[in-house]
């Protein structure tokens, strides 16, 4: 076990001490004008211009070192690790299924190790190590000096280590406990199970050297204002870190661009005179017809802020931005003065597999999901800051964001509050340039109002970001004392028929719902025990779309509703309320596949962008369903009349239930169809609009005629050894429809640069409901084709190709 005087607790992220590198580097103006133009690193960061700035940042995801279990000797930098196992990151310390999860498979101090050479462009500038999220505290040994714990696994963190570089090997050893801490969301003394969400360890996001002048720009905030008005500008804040006193003014230039037509710019001269970090303010003005940032038009600028020495390029600083008003009154939710209902689903961030450890492309992915598929104009990142490879998609998308510190019902003490009010500050600092995020989640989710503490967060919020408001997810007990800028209730309750409930929105307050439906057991008007499994109870399946249909219908009843962000886009790891350790909620299952009570929101959608047609049912006569779908089988679709055939002939003609659902723009039609499943019928749905035929879809009930679905999420990907693509599977009819309950094993065999992260073989009669899901993730420095075959057991076989593009090497180190 690792020693306790090594791990000790500290609220500090800040780098080692500043003073020190400044007392032991001898910088001077001569070495800032002798230093090449650099860039900061910024995950919004849009490539450089073609004269833009070189890039000195160098990722350390590659060639790391995993050791297991903590032992004392991989302290010493001379520590023979050449039996350790080779990984990239991300990297999650267990071999997890898909189900099954327990904390006892992470739950300890975990060793990593990595080694790197000194480069000559390290000479004269300052060597920072970047840090973008370890899961849940971390402990960094460099070259043999212990630096400051950092305590919570959702946001980033960074050391100066100047002064502690070798000429030759660094070594990079790093602690990583995952034990049950009392960092947010943990702490709460029952231990696990007080948590909604599972947190497997490992160094869940990227690591990087970041090289920089003396003197550099370590943080831009881009904040538009009066966006509405002719006047409208841009309020710049730079930030500029000093580690040594220059002889000659500096100039600080900011532009601002669309594409690479420059909009505006402004500068300004300055001279720091003491060392540490200043904060300079510009103005850009002038802006002309520029276009606003929109759900259905996301217009985004570039944002270049340089600092320069005698009129040459010094460091510069990239970030992106969108231009919008986006409002709360108590009468609901305004962008750019455009009187907008949001439609949303709260989002966790784990997976299958490998827990919060996906590169940036399977984080995107979920985004253009919870847009494109699920027709939502709202996401909400729950209860944790999530990865900013989605934000920077839904940034790109048009996709509304609550971003929310970690947190879940439970508050601790002096000190985890502490940890709670830097989390708010380094989450706003981290993530306020991008245009998408609406809200900040400063409560912790569910708690207890705790006055003083959100107080505290409130405060640091509005300090570092007065252009949004505040708020956090309450239940019907904190109604009174809260202070937040927006009341946002989890309402969970029925109605006296067993439907969805909605309460009336408080008066006087700007009001929305940050959860609704979830697992809430509606029929039994209490508990949360409706586990909408692919393999589980089929009338429970069956309700989940209607459930949500309802939310959404009865909220929009009442005019000052802001919106609904309900629970939630995907099923996810958890010991509350689950099945095998998987909490069944999701719209879509663990593995991002949609379920049945997905084609609520995927049918919310005009016509004239995509027809849809989805039964809210299989088309299956098997023991779960002998005589069918019943007789009140819900379609949810967007033409404006669906005529129903069995085996060729018509069956019923349908118009949509508006009388029940009157406030939804594309209500649900529902038909009987309990039938006789003996002869196997076959059905047909045609959707028209208006007079013309818009879609057709068919279904057959004969599994004879079964077949097995493979398809990647990607033709291409990236040969770093990070880079990763789904691999979906299924047992679908010979129409493509999935077929319920599909039974089977699958076996995977991979040729090419690349391997299978996943469970193979993959038994799909094991809880997964006929369908499935692995990544396919390259190897480190390769390219050409993988080939993934699957073989099932009754079905035959299905091939995919990706192929595999060469990784840049020139930011690797």
């Amino acid at each position: 076990m690792l020693p306790r005087t090594i791990f000790k607790m500290t609220n500090s992220t800040s780098s080692t001490s500043r003073r020190k590198f400044i007392q032991t580097c001898a910088w001077s103006a001569a070495a800032l004008a002798a230093s090449p133009v650099l860039m900061s690193r910024n995950a919004m960061a849009q490539p450089a211009a073609p004269t833009g700035p070189a890039r000195l940042r160098f990722s350390l995801d590659q060639n790391w070192r995993f050791g297991g279990r903590f032992t004392a000797d991989a302290l010493r930098p001379a520590f023979d690790d050449a039996a350790f196992e080779k990984i990239t990151l991300p990297h999650c310390v267990s071999k997890l299924s898909w189900q099954g999860w327990h904390p006892s498979q992470w739950q300890d101090v975990w060793v990593y190790r990595r080694h790197f050479a000194t480069r000559p462009e390290f000479k004269n500038r300052r060597v920072f190590l970047d840090f973008d999220g370890v899961m849940n505290t971390a402990l960094p040994v460099f070259n043999g000096k212990e630096l400051p714990p950092h305590q919570g696994g959702y946001l980033p963190f960074h050391y100066e280590i100047t002064g502690l570089l070798n000429d030759g090997d660094n070594v990079l050893a790093l602690f990583v406990d995952s034990r049950w801490n009392p960092v947010p969301p943990e702490g709460n003394p029952k231990g696990t199970t007080t948590v909604d969400y599972l947190e497997p360890g490992g160094i869940t996001r990227s690591v990087a050297l970041r090289v920089v002048p003396p003197v550099f720009i370590s943080d831009v905030f881009a904040k538009p204002v009066d966006v509405l008005r002719p006047d409208r500008h841009v309020e710049i804040t730079c930030t500029i870190d000093a580690g040594t006193i220059p002889e000659k003014p500096l100039q600080l230039k900011v532009e601002m661009f669309d594409g690479d037509r420059r909009i505006a710019v402004a500068s300004k001269d300055l001279l720091p005179d003491v060392a540490g970090e200043a904060a300079v303010a510009l103005k850009l003005s002038d802006l002309g017809d520029v276009k606003l940032w929109d759900v259905d038009a996301p217009q985004l600028y570039r944002i270049v802020a340089t600092l320069m020495l005698g009129g040459e390029p010094l460091h510069d600083y990239q970030t992106r931005i969108g231009l919008r008003e986006a409002r709360f009154d108590n009468d609901g939710f305004y962008l750019n003065d455009r009187r907008l209902r949001f439609m949303g689903l709260d989002r966790h961030e784990v997976y299958p597999y490998t827990g919060f450890a996906m590169p940036a492309r399977v984080m995107r992915r979920d985004a253009e999901m919870i847009k494109r598929e699920f027709n939502c104009n709202a996401v909400r990142c729950s209860h944790y800051p999530q990865n900013e490879a989605f934000l920077d998609a839904c940034d790109e998308l048009g996709l509304l964001v609550w971003q929310e510190t970690p947190g879940w019902q439970f508050i601790g003490d002096d000190a985890w509050k502490d940890l709670v009010v830097r989390d708010v500050q380094t989450m706003i600092r981290r993530d306020r340039n991008h245009p998408s995020i609406f809200i900040w989640g400063v409560r912790v989710n569910e708690s207890r109002n705790d006055i003083e503490l959100f107080q505290r967060t409130t405060a640091a919020a509005r300090a570092l970001d007065d252009s949004r408001p505040a708020s956090g997810s309450m239940t019907a007990h904190s109604t009174k004392n809260w202070q937040e800028d927006i009341f946002s209730l989890d309402d969970y309750h029925s109605n006296p028929d067993g439907s969805v409930g909605i309460d009336e929105p408080l008066p006087g307050v700007p009001y929305m719902l940050s959860e609704t439906v979830g697992q809430f057991s509606y029929g039994a008007k209490k508990g949360f025990n409706n586990k909408y499994r692919r393999a589980g109870d089929l009338n429970t399946q069956t309700s989940q779309a209607l459930y949500h249909a309802q939310a959404h219908d009865r909220a929009a009843a009442y005019p000052r509703f802001s919106g609904v962000i309900a629970w939630c886009a995907f099923d996810y790891s958890s010991l509350m309320n689950a099945y095998n350790a998987v909490k069944c909620p999701g719209i879509a299952d663990v593995f991002r596949i949609p379920k049945l009570g997905a084609t609520f929101y995927q049918s919310q959608v005009a016509p004239g962008v995509r027809p849809v047609i989805l039964p809210d049912f299989y088309w299956d006569f098997g023991g779960h369903s002998p005589d069918g779908p019943g007789k009140s089988s819900a379609i949810f679709s967007n033409c404006e009349r669906l005529e129903v055939f069995v085996d060729g002939k018509s069956l019923a003609s349908l118009q949509p239930d508006r009388a029940n659902y009157p406030n939804l723009k594309y209500p649900p039609f529902f038909c009987d169809l309990e039938l006789d499943g003996g002869k196997k019928p076959e059905l047909r749905i045609d959707g028209y609009v208006g007079d013309k035929l818009v879609l057709t879809k068919s279904f057959s009930s004969d599994a004879g005629k079964d077949q097995l679905f493979l398809a990647a999420d990607d033709a291409e990907i990236t040969g770093d050894g990070s880079d990763a693509t789904r691999l979906v599977f299924k047992v679908v009819d010979q129409f493509g429809a999935e077929r319920a309950f599909g039974e089977g094993q699958i076996v995977f065999e991979i040729t090419g640069p690349g391997v299978i992260v996943g469970d193979n073989p993959f038994t799909l009669l094991d809880d997964s409901g006929g369908v499935g899901a692995v990544w396919i993730k390259t190897l480190p420095a390769a390219t050409g084709s993988i080939v993934v075959k699957a073989v099932h057991s009754a079905l035959g076989e299905q091939s995919v190709n990706v192929n595999v593009k060469p990784a840049s090497s020139l930011d690797t180190i």
